[in-house]
């Protein structure tokens, strides 16, 4: 498994060499070599903050020497118009990677943004909020960061670390007996969830045994119904609503009691944060080593 480090390296140098290309002919031309100055990134828009370790990165990648000034830290609340970083170093990093380091942030911050929104709404209540694998390719640890930072928890980072086994797998395996019945021969010390569509799917796997189930597009009786079942059964299992889950419905699905509710449009459909980079205070050159 990459880890974040190497993920969000990995994720900058890929985004800048996309952005930059041969080189940014506009900055080149018109700011001169060592001309330095200072810069600040401000919300404009009410939001949570996420991504502030990678914008860092990639000005860093473009200037090493670059000061690097964080107002706030990630999953901090910001209102319209607070600041969020200051810059001072080369004017030409700056502008370079200014697209690519508003565009992280932004991405982030909007995903924390969001699911601090659903969070707020579950507060209180004992329900976990979960985030999916629905993230955009290269960047998942760094979207489920950005969920932690909102106030929700992550479920599987990867295919690895969790079997969720779903109706995909049951047909190829023969059924819900048998499809359990493998995973658990062959990774007998990992959790297993099932996804279940009905209320005898369910019944099926809980007289296996299973550590969750995963309620898919059930009608509210259904959960309601599925959620007493899972608690009552001898192999009792912790219960994951799933599908269809909006802002509106978050509440009254909470109050039927699962365990957790897992929301993919945490991370595939969050607006990005408003942000902006001003550049101001230029420097003529750079100043001399000391």
């Amino acid at each position: 498994m990459m880890s974040m480090e190497d993920s969000m390296r990995a994720a900058v140098r890929a985004a800048l060499a996309e952005d930059v290309g041969t080189g940014d002919v506009t900055t080149d031309s018109t700011v001169p070599e060592g001309q330095c100055s200072r810069a600040r990134i401000v919300a404009k828009e009410d939001g949570v903050i996420s991504g502030l370790k990678v914008a860092e990165a990639v000005f860093r990648e473009l200037d090493p020497d670059i000061e690097v000034n964080s107002r706030v830290i990630d999953g901090e609340r910001v209102v319209s118009g607070d600041l969020v970083v200051e810059l001072k170093g080369r004017t030409r990093a700056i502008l370079t990677g200014e697209r690519v380091a508003l565009n992280f942030l932004a991405r982030l911050s909007g995903i924390a943004t969001m699911t601090a929104r659903y969070a707020d709404v579950l507060r209180g209540t004992g329900v976990v909020l979960l985030d999916t694998r629905k993230t955009t390719p290269g960047l998942r640890l760094l979207e489920k960061h950005a969920v932690a930072a909102g106030g929700g928890a992550n479920h599987r980072i990867g295919l690895w670390d969790m079997a969720l086994v779903k109706e995909n797998h049951i047909t190829a395996a023969g059924g819900i007996g048998p499809a359990i019945t493998s995973v658990r021969s062959r990774y007998p010390d990992l959790a297993i969830e099932i996804e279940v569509r009905n209320l005898e799917e369910l019944n099926e796997a809980l007289d296996v045994g299973i550590d969750r189930v995963m309620l898919d597009n059930m009608s509210v009786d259904e959960m309601r119904q599925a959620i007493r079942m899972a608690g009552a059964h001898e192999h009792a299992a912790d219960v994951e609503i799933s599908g269809g889950v909006s802002l509106e419905s978050l509440a009254a699905i909470a109050e039927l009691g699962p365990t957790f509710i897992s929301v993919g449009a945490l991370t595939h459909s969050a607006p990005a944060l408003d942000l902006s980079l001003i550049v101001k205070d230029i420097e003529d050159e750079t100043p001399p080593a000391d």
